[in-house]
């Protein structure tokens, strides 16, 4: 096997030309998948981890009997959220945890009423792991102590005609299905460049709506933010089996439209990595058909010294195999590379922004990652396809006649 290593090596070297412009394709291939694959992966990453800092957690944690009637958003308090809060906080994943009162209601003003989600927060809390915190462009951000305080979105601002210091009517449904109604100040407009969202999300601080909505010390939810999107199996896992009285479930399956996005990113990313593969492969199949042609004659002088047809079947997978481990190996590199500087400082695409709500959510600059096990994949995968690739030329190199091989012109 060493004979043929060192035959199929020098054979490999012998066209230098042929050889890195063969390895040029195969790592440059490669680096572009695994480039691609670095920008899917931080795309996904920023679109899903801002969705999540929207809907208030990558876990959430409600009384039993809310997932039946989550899209009614009822007042359903906690027995004691405190203690979910610190079971959650347990865990190494986590890396923030907050109480909140969920409900339906209204905002009017004298230009109408408007439908909308009244979130109740601990503004302390949730300040690392929101992207409210951030983008308060007129007054200011919650307090834990704030009374009559509101903080609305700049589309629902401008829809009631209100900007900070104005009075709005607050309108929400308290336990038992009660109407409560409270004049409130707004102390703050936020700006996610999301209409749908700005529209229809107001936020108060938790004690506010405790006392609004009759909950004195209490919480109907308890959101778990965890350090990075993929984690949520595992630690749903742990908190059902560690709080067996409550209802834990991951942002994905509390919001099936973001369930069926998700699911149609990850398929596309596999079916476009799949067509790359396929081009790297085509690439690599006519490189080697390439080599056996033009090494006719050679093939005619190795076959009348005596070498069998399965020796000259197993020296040109050989060289076809090396090629493919040296590309893979310098495409693994130079895209590693590249994802490893872009995800440093990022590029931007702030003009993407505006075209949905998509990719309003990733924001401004985007920055690339991808895993080690991925990196690792792309590059056996390519090597494979070289090894697959290499068996036709190699199979029509053993399949020659010396006697034929040797009059080839």
């Amino acid at each position: 096997m060493r004979m043929y290593l060192r035959l199929a090596w020098r054979n490999v070297w012998r066209n230098r030309r042929r050889t890195i412009i063969a390895l040029s394709a195969i790592g440059l291939g490669l680096a572009m998948l695994i480039l691609m694959d670095g920008t899917i992966a931080g795309s996904k990453q920023a679109t899903f981890g801002n969705a999540v800092k929207l809907e208030g957690g990558n876990v959430q944690i409600h009384a039993p009997g809310f997932r039946e009637r989550a899209q009614r958003l009822p007042l359903l308090p906690l027995n004691d959220a405190n203690a979910a809060v610190r079971v959650a906080l347990d865990r190494p994943e986590v890396i923030a945890v907050s109480r909140r009162i969920r409900t339906g209601g209204m905002v009017g003003s004298r230009e109408g009423a408007f439908p909308v989600v009244i979130i109740g927060i601990e503004p302390q809390q949730e300040a690392p792991a929101t992207l409210l915190a951030g983008k308060i462009v007129q007054g200011q951000y919650l307090t834990a102590s704030d009374e009559d305080v509101l903080l609305i979105g700049r589309t629902l601002a401008d829809r009631l005609e209100v900007g900070v210091g104005d009075r709005v009517t607050l309108v929400g449904r308290a336990t038992h299905e009660q109407t409560r109604r409270r004049t409130m100040t707004v102390g703050g407009i936020y700006d996610l460049k999301l209409p749908e969202v700005e529209k229809r999300m107001v936020y108060v601080s938790l004690a506010e709506a405790q006392t609004l909505f009759d909950l004195r010390g209490q919480a109907t939810e308890v959101v778990v933010t965890l350090r990075r999107i993929g984690q949520e199996p595992q630690v749903v896992t742990a908190l059902r089996a560690a709080l067996p009285g409550y209802e834990v479930d991951s942002w994905l399956e509390l919001n099936p439209s973001m369930n069926m996005a998700f699911a149609v990113n990850e398929q596309f990313m596999a079916i476009f990595g799949l067509v790359v593969l396929l081009v790297a492969g085509i690439g690599i199949l006519n490189v080697l058909l390439m080599a056996v042609f033009e090494r006719t004659r050679e093939m005619g002088v190795i076959a009348a010294l005596g070498l069998k047809q399965r020796n000259v079947l197993a020296l040109f997978l050989l060289e076809g195999v090396l090629i493919g481990v040296l590309g893979a190996l310098a495409g693994c590199v130079l895209g590693g590379l590249a994802v490893s500087y872009l995800g440093q400082v990022g590029f931007d695409i702030s003009t993407m922004a505006q075209a949905s709500e998509m990719t309003a959510l990733m924001g401004e600059r985007l920055y690339p990652r991808i895993e080690a096990d991925l990196l690792m994949g792309r590059t056996l995968t390519i090597v494979v396809i070289a090894a697959l690739a290499s068996l036709y030329p190699a199979w029509q190199a053993s399949q020659r006649e010396p006697a034929e091989a040797l009059h080839y012109v």
